[in-house]
């Protein structure tokens, strides 16, 4: 069997032009087809074919896509020096524009990123940038949401990662929270203080209008001390009752103990 080398050269070519004319691309992605210079389609996901030479690709990936903005210094709006980073979260949305309003949409985005980020964080004060994150992130991916939209981008989420304070600031910082918390302690002494004399008060006035409830109490109290077998009392000479009590009392310790030993 005798093989034509042009038909040889023919089937060779055939090959070439079909490994060049079948494309695959995967369920994640979409391929932007330029035929003769001009937007054709977008393609994707699974098999297609392009016309070789004349059609000319863009592959692009349309998972979420995750930029770390670098380090920014930010001025707040009350004149403190801050440095911020954040993690921008996005995804391409519609292949052409992405390919056909930007250059390159990798970098825009970022470096919007950036920009946005100093805008929005120099326009606040920094007890708001501390305490305020969630509304801030919100803020932040309305307004690179909305610039990036043209551009075939959705940004999905912003999360602003950390807030670097001057040492000085942050010992302001440690002194003024020390100094609430202070300031919480004393306000709770004084409350508990007034609570005391009120109770103490219509204590007073109970006792006032039945003395031997005074006297049940000393007597409550001298049983009290007596327990700690160290019970020394001093009493009026006229005070027989409570003389009489207290020597009973001791007694009564006393024979205790012994039978203890």
């Amino acid at each position: 069997m005798v093989f034509d080398p042009s038909s040889l050269i023919g089937l060779l070519v055939v090959v070439i032009i079909l490994s060049q004319a079948i494309r695959i691309v995967r369920e994640y992605e979409r391929v932007v087809i330029f035929r003769l210079g001009r937007f054709s389609g977008v393609k994707g996901p699974g098999i297609f074919f392009i016309i070789p030479i004349i059609d000319r690709v863009v592959q692009l990936d349309l998972r979420v896509v995750t930029i770390d903005v670098a380090k920014q210094v930010v001025i707040t709006r009350d004149n403190v020096s801050v440095d911020v980073d954040a993690v921008i979260y996005y995804r391409v949305v519609d292949p052409g524009r992405a390919v056909i309003q930007v250059e390159n949409y990798r970098m825009a985005t970022s470096l919007l990123a950036q920009t946005t980020l100093r805008d929005v964080l120099g326009q606040i004060e920094l007890d708001d940038l501390l305490s305020k994150r969630e509304e801030l992130n919100k803020k932040l991916q309305e307004i690179l949401d909305q610039h990036t939209d043209p551009w075939g981008i959705k940004v999905v989420a912003v999360t602003l990662r950390d807030v670097s304070l001057p040492e000085s600031r942050m010992r302001a910082i440690a002194k003024q929270a020390e100094a609430e918390r202070e300031k919480r302690s004393r306000i709770i002494l004084a409350d508990g203080e007034f609570q005391a004399s009120k109770l103490m008060t219509e204590a007073a006035k109970l006792y006032g209008e039945a003395p031997v409830a005074i006297k049940l109490r000393e007597l409550q109290t001298l049983a009290e001390i007596a327990r700690e077998k160290n019970l020394i009392i001093v009493t009026p000479a006229s005070d027989v009752t409570t003389g009489a009590v207290a020597g009973l009392t001791s007694a009564l310790t006393r024979e205790a103990s012994k039978r203890e030993q």
